[in-house]
């Protein structure tokens, strides 16, 4: 009798095949723990990124649909201790294509992260012009900055955007469909949307300008008030 006894919790340690009940009871919480440990555990990272996700996506869903041009990108050294660092600089016009538009430039090792710092940059530095009609500037307008000059021109409708390079992105962006320009001097893409920021930064409403002089619009359209210059005010929108 006591070999046996001995022998009994020997065997049961040394793995000797136990009752059903007991394999179920010695495996069931341990797996439990396993899987439950693992599907909590990828239930909680899921969760976590989705609701990442849905802060981007609501941010994006919630503001304006806006229009993104890469202007330029260039590469950038910097020198070291032991040799030089490359990098990248990349400039970006950004606006909503109903009056507001805005520029920035950022540096970066790569160019994905150059390019996401520079729109994050025009994000923060819109500004709002005032477009006639919707499509086109209210008056002429010249701007200038280093070696840069630009000027603005209104159109009719159908002329279209008659601009190049950097200064075509930014009346895109803006949404005006009729304009005339001419750059004259340098062909820097920094000076020529500097530049250009600066003649619309001079853009006025007939709207604005009869407010700060305690008039009427039909009075500065017409010069006096006429029939047609009340009806080109009435179709004045900004």
């Amino acid at each position: 009798m006591a070999e046996e006894t001995e022998i009994q919790p020997g065997a049961e340690g040394a793995g000797a095949p136990a009752p059903e009940g007991g394999e179920r009871q010695g495996r069931g919480p341990r797996g439990g723990r396993g899987r439950g440990g693992g599907d909590r555990g990828r239930g909680g990272r899921d969760g976590n990124r989705g609701r990442r996700d849905d802060r981007r996506g609501g941010g994006e869903e919630g503001g304006e649909e806006l229009i993104e041009k890469l202007v330029h990108i260039n590469r950038v050294s910097k020198t070291v201790k032991g040799g030089k660092r490359f990098g990248f600089a990349a400039l970006v016009v950004v606006g909503d294509g109903k009056g507001r538009v805005g520029f920035g430039h950022g540096k970066a090792r790569e160019v994905p992260e150059a390019i996401s710092k520079a729109t994050a940059s025009a994000k923060k530095k819109m500004i709002r012009v005032p477009l006639r009609e919707g499509r086109t500037l209210h008056h002429d307008g010249n701007g200038h900055f280093g070696a840069g000059r630009v000027t603005l021109r209104s159109a009719p409708q159908g002329t279209g955007i008659i601009a190049g390079g950097p200064m075509r992105a930014i009346f895109e962006s803006l949404g005006v469909a009729d304009v005339v320009t001419k750059s004259v001097g340098t062909s820097n893409p920094y000076n020529m949307i500097r530049a250009t920021f600066e003649a619309l930064g001079e853009q006025t409403s007939p709207k604005s300008v009869a407010q700060r002089r305690g008039k009427k619009i039909a009075d500065l359209l017409g010069r006096g008030g006429s029939q047609t210059a009340e009806a080109d005010a009435a179709m004045v929108v900004e």
